[in-house]
């Protein structure tokens, strides 16, 4: 009978990955070499290379398991909500649980990105976590009935960005408090901007 603790135990990529993740987010991917990601993980050197090529997919499947997480939480805080306005609002929600978790360190796309290669995984990586918060805020705005919600979601991207480097920086934990506040005067104009677009078309075309 097989052993339940073999059966059970991480797969040596499993194990490069959380190491991996661990270190790079606390410290910094180019802080942080591959050896002590190796010893930290306790494995075999050969097992990284056969697993990831190169320390640098090492950090793209990293980022791919911090978009993952990321997404998947702002996603069940949306599901919490019925409102377009309060599904909106909702994603600095997320960040507040997030800036809230002893582990915080900032974002790990701006901290990775910081030293990318131009068109390196790491740089992909970024483009497509941001190229997501941008279209779920634009979609957000559309729903919540903005006429303009492309330039709205692009304001709401720049609160969102804004309260992350401020959680950081300023270690406040309530950055996106008051981000949320901001965005809500932003939906608040840009709704009531939208209605009196509206009431002028109309009449204009009664007159």
């Amino acid at each position: 009978m097989a052993d339940s603790k073999n059966a059970t135990k991480p797969s040596a990529r499993e194990r490069l990955l959380a190491a991996a993740s661990e270190l790079f987010y606390a410290e910094g991917v180019q802080s942080v070499g591959i050896d002590r990601v190796i010893e930290h993980a306790g494995v075999a050197k050969a097992s990284l290379y056969n697993n990831f090529g190169n320390k640098e997919e090492l950090i793209r499947a990293y980022l791919d398991t911090h978009y993952v997480s990321t997404t998947q939480g702002i996603e069940l805080m949306l599901a919490r909500h019925d409102t377009p306005r309060e599904r909106l609002l909702s994603v600095f929600d997320a960040q507040t649980e997030l800036f809230a978790q002893p582990d915080f360190h900032g974002c790990a796309y701006v901290s990775a990105s910081a030293e990318a290669r131009p068109g390196s995984m790491v740089e992909q990586a970024a483009d497509e976590f941001r190229a997501w918060v941008r279209s779920l805020f634009t979609s957000l705005a559309k729903d919540a009935g903005v006429a303009n919600p492309e330039a709205l979601g692009k304001q709401l991207n720049l609160l969102y960005d804004g309260a992350g480097l401020s959680a950081r920086m300023d270690r406040d934990p309530l950055a996106a408090v008051a981000a949320r506040a901001a965005a809500s005067a932003l939906l608040d104009a840009a709704l009531t901007s939208g209605r009196k677009r509206t009431t002028k078309r109309k009449a204009s075309a009664t007159a």
